[in-house]
């Protein structure tokens, strides 16, 4: 998979010169129902023999449109992970747009006409809701008035789940409640983030469970506040773990949120690697107590569930 990178205006010698099937969107998480969009869109490159070609953004765009500081914006999938999960859906070219003001700024007819015809479009597919401009006059169904002709369009209806879309807002509301197979069912995949193993304060191996404390970028969207069955990737494998998410009350009122991961059966020291964190299932909530002992003994029955949990 080719990633292109377009800051507007962009060069035209940056597009490749092959007719594309274009798929249109956000796509944060790339959840079921954007694979659906994005499937389609092969299907009928496959059958054209025609490259497959995704169009995204560098940020959401309310960060433009609604002011919001772009250090708030919690996202299910970093770019990174967008771009993997692409190449896993068979994508041949993955357009990364900077969504900045000028970009924004565009009329319809130019974002078509720059956007689409000029990415060498044959085809433009996306989601019935994909928008590139005021939503009244800058919907799929204005689409063949702006198109010209030029290309053909499939516009793919929503797929759903139990009678509901499945979005990635239903998905924020999962994490939010700690409901991870449901998350799992509307993603197609287990929830990940990444981060880097830092230094915390060794409280967990004097509890006899130590831990990997895992610093996350501040637009990491975390589940909620809870204790859950996890897999760490270290390298190239994936070990059995169980992580915390919390601010480590029992000790201390007020400390920093922090992410840790206690993995089964490890001895390894990992400072300083960059891992990778699934949360398949949540085991309970977060509650201060009354010291060491009662804590100790909790985590004990933790690691009994997260082992009965992997048999």
């Amino acid at each position: 998979m080719k990633v292109i990178e377009i800051r507007h205006p962009y060069e035209k010698t940056m597009i490749p010169t092959d007719d594309v099937v274009l798929v249109m969107g956000f796509f944060d998480g790339v959840h079921r129902g954007h694979q659906k969009v994005i499937q389609e869109g092969k299907k009928i490159a496959d059958e054209k023999g025609l490259k497959l070609a995704v169009m995204t953004f560098n940020q959401h765009p309310s960060i433009v449109f609604q002011k919001v500081q772009p250090e708030l914006m919690r996202y299910l999938t970093s770019l990174e992970q967008k771009k993997q999960l692409m190449e896993e859906q068979g994508v041949d070219y993955l357009y990364i747009v900077e969504f900045t003001s000028a970009f924004a700024s565009l009329k319809p007819q130019d974002f078509v006409d720059q956007y689409m015809v000029e990415l060498n479009a044959a085809y433009v597919v996306a989601g019935f809701d994909y928008t590139y401009g005021p939503k009244d006059v800058a919907n799929m169904a204005c689409l063949a008035e702006y198109a010209k002709g030029r290309f053909d369009i499939l516009t793919v209806p929503k797929e759903s789940l139990e009678e509901r879309k499945i979005s990635s807002t239903r998905i924020r509301e999962d994490l939010d409640a700690g409901r991870m197979e449901e998350v799992t069912e509307l993603l197609g995949y287990i929830y990940e983030i990444d981060g880097t193993v830092v230094h915390g304060d060794a409280r967990g191996r004097t509890l006899g469970f130590p831990t990997a404390n895992i610093k996350t970028k501040s637009t990491t969207r975390l589940p909620k506040e809870g204790v859950y069955v996890t897999e760490i990737k270290v390298g190239d494998k994936w070990y059995p773990s169980m992580g915390s998410i919390g601010h480590n009350d029992t000790f201390e009122k007020g400390r920093q949120l922090t992410v840790e991961v206690y993995i089964l059966d490890f001895k390894e020291d990992i400072y300083g690697e960059h891992v990778s964190v699934r949360w398949n299932h949540f085991l309970r909530d977060q509650v201060a107590f009354d010291g060491a002992e009662s804590l100790i003994k909790q985590l004990r029955q933790d690691e009994c569930d997260t082992r009965d949990y992997f048999e």
